[in-house]
């Protein structure tokens, strides 16, 4: 064999491929997904981390944007790699780098044509309420506290008005660029846990600051100050001051993706 032949042969790339990785993370030390120049962000860990390991710039594209301070059990993340390491052992490898507060729960090779925003999905999240006279240090990272009353029925009542497609525009924060505002909620459910509340929305994408701004409202309903039949008038004024405070977001989680192949 001609040796020139054979390292021609050994010189040739390996073919790029299209991994993707469920992430979960606690919000509370980044200024959100989305990479930026005021702060640091759970993509530019994503990014410094896997260029490190894998020997080559890499970019990842995050199916959910969350913002500073949400937190985060199975957002998820693709990235397109010409290294010869296993998918699966990404996971591995990238955890053994990450900050502690950032793991990757699963990591396998998808279609290179494969984005986790152009592909029918839904995503679950879980606003988290404490309810007591005084806060409790170990939930003040992970939930938003009142020691104001609420009425869970009339939660419930005001919630569902907000199940199935709409235009969410009064529930967007103002200024967000977006094509449409019409979104579908396919569940929202408000439920008690002991002290806690848990507001729990699952839907086919969600707005700048939909959630927070859905629990903001609701939590007026339960105090009283709104009126669970108020629903609907918000949803057709069609601007943002229409809806209730955005709440923080410490209080909430993305709990799932889900997509269908």
């Amino acid at each position: 064999m001609d040796i020139h032949t054979n390292m021609e042969k050994e010189a040739v790339p390996a073919m790029k491929k299209r991994i993707r990785m469920t992430v979960a993370y606690d919000g509370t030390n980044y200024h959100g997904w989305q990479q930026q120049n005021n702060g640091i962000t759970i993509e530019e860990e994503l990014n410094r981390h896997l260029s490190e390991l894998l020997e080559e710039p890499i970019q990842v594209i995050g199916g959910s944007r969350t913002d500073a301070g949400v937190h985060a059990m199975g957002n998820v993340a693709v990235f397109d790699t010409r290294s010869r390491m296993p998918a699966r052992k990404v996971s591995y490898a990238l955890n053994q780098k990450l900050p502690k507060d950032i793991r990757v729960q699963k990591s396998e090779e998808v279609p290179a044509d494969w984005h986790p925003r152009h592909c029918e999905s839904r995503k679950t999240y879980e606003y988290r309420i404490y309810r007591a006279e005084f806060p409790m240090p170990v939930k003040r990272l992970y939930s938003y506290f009142t020691y104001h009353a609420l009425d869970v029925r009339r939660m419930r009542e005001a919630a569902a008005y907000l199940e199935g497609e709409h235009d969410f525009k009064s529930f967007c924060q103002t200024g967000a660029q977006v094509e449409s505002t019409v979104r579908t909620i396919y569940s929202l459910w408000v439920e008690e846990q002991g002290a806690d509340l848990v507001i729990r929305v699952c839907g086919n994408g969600f707005l700048y600051n939909m959630v927070r701004i859905i629990a903001g409202t609701l939590i007026e309903v339960g105090q009283g100050k709104r009126e669970p039949e108020s629903m609907p008038e918000i949803l057709a004024a069609g601007k943002r001051s229409a809806a209730g405070p955005t709440a923080p977001a410490h209080g909430l989680m993305l709990i799932k993706y889900e997509w269908l192949d």
